[in-house]
């Protein structure tokens, strides 16, 4: 996956996900939504065939749109960690 910033100011940020899918781009989504600091997270793909979603984050803070975004996928990193030990767990 790579990451492809569009736009970039200190409280909105545009980028794309390329090699990402909705399901990536779903958990990032709510994941960012979570976040006290972020004002508006959404994603959306142009067309199927070409299938490179296009993220806005906005923050209503002095945080960064940088910084919210690395928050938050270590916090999905480190949730997926948790499933995965579960899930050994559970076998």
């Amino acid at each position: 996956m790579e990451i492809k910033v569009i736009e970039q100011s200190k409280k909105k940020m545009i980028f794309e996900l390329i090699g990402a899918d909705h399901t990536f781009c779903n958990a990032l989504k709510k994941e960012l939504l979570n976040d006290d600091n972020v004002k508006v997270s959404t994603y959306t793909i142009a067309h199927p065939l070409i299938n490179i979603p296009k993220f806005i984050v906005e923050t209503n803070t002095q945080k960064e749109p940088a910084e919210v975004l690395k928050s938050a996928a270590n916090r999905l990193v480190k949730e997926n960690k948790e499933f995965l030990a579960a899930f050994k767990k559970a076998k």
